[in-house]
């Protein structure tokens, strides 16, 4: 039997190591949102990820469709729909308006979503310092969406992109909650080759009605548009969504989320460094306040 501390260990290795690569895929699915729709971008990230998934399942023996109740398949195909083709698409748009080290601090609403939504439904409870560390996050979001001269981003865009980005992590963190029991006795592989496919079955038929269909296949078929698109899918929809996956299968939720939301910071200092994103006064106090929040949450 596995030891439980070790297991714990695992998950938190998981969880701080998807962030990591996240953040990698994230800058180079912002290269990509230049030229590739949001719901293009998420279709080949969740194509490449079910491309991979399913051949691994197969070389390690373990079975594409296990003997369980057919409310945990559902469960996951749901938290897929919400969490990869809501989710996902709706922070490709917020990346695309933000820029990655804006979208980097609007995502740290992720961990407090998270925190509330297993507060509610999976019934962790949440300590006074993680109240306080939910309060700096979100300040943190409301002086970055404070309009100043030396703002590079318009003000009409930069209060969508913060709205899109906070849907995002509101979606996202629900779709967890979806699939955290079911994740507990099932395969992490399988798990995450569910979520993607319930992610597929709603992308594929909103890009058939959008107007500009024949554009955004267009765009991920130009073989211009792999260099950056192909390896963030890869990074993105296949290492680091099984690591999250692993995270949050065994670490407690909470944990797990605020672990994950280390990438910020990744995602700030990558986007500064590759993007050429200004490193202003202001985005850097609203970091430092998020990662503190961030640490508030994870150590009350």
């Amino acid at each position: 039997m596995e030891n439980p501390q070790n297991l714990l260990f695992l998950g938190k290795a998981l969880a701080l190591g998807s962030a990591l690569v996240w953040a990698v895929a994230i800058i180079l699915f912002r290269i990509s949102g230049r030229s590739v729709h949001p719901l293009g971008l998420n279709l080949v990230k969740s194509l490449v990820s079910c491309a991979l998934l399913v051949p691994t399942i197969w070389i390690l023996h373990q079975p594409l469709f296990p003997s369980l109740p057919f409310q945990s398949y559902g469960l996951l195909l749901l938290s897929g729909v919400i969490g990869i083709a809501l989710s996902d698409t709706l922070l490709f748009e917020s990346l695309n308006r933000l820029g990655a080290s804006l979208s980097a601090i609007v995502s740290c609403s992720y961990s407090p979503f998270v925190i509330i939504m297993a507060s509610l439904f999976l019934l962790e409870r949440m300590t006074l310092w993680q109240l306080v560390g939910v309060a700096l996050i979100i300040a943190a979001v409301v002086l970055i969406s404070h309009r100043n001269g030396v703002n590079t981003v318009p003000q009409k865009q930069l209060v969508a992109g913060i709205i899109l980005g906070l849907l995002a992590m509101l979606a996202m963190a629900f779709s967890i909650v979806l699939m955290k029991p079911v994740l507990t006795h099932s395969s992490i592989l399988w798990a995450t080759l569910m979520r993607t496919v319930g992610g597929l079955a709603l992308l594929f038929p909103v890009i058939q009605l959008h107007p500009r269909r024949r554009k955004i296949y267009q765009n991920i078929l130009s073989t211009q548009n792999w260099k950056p698109m192909i390896p963030g899918s890869v990074l993105g929809g296949y290492v680091a969504l099984v690591a999250w996956m692993g995270g949050m299968k065994y670490a407690l939720v909470s944990v797990a989320s605020v672990l994950n939301q280390t990438n910020s910071v990744f995602i700030f200092i990558l986007g500064v460094i590759f993007l050429k994103e200004p490193a202003t006064r202001k985005k850097v106090v609203a970091l430092g306040l998020a990662f503190l929040g961030v640490v508030l949450v994870l150590l009350g």
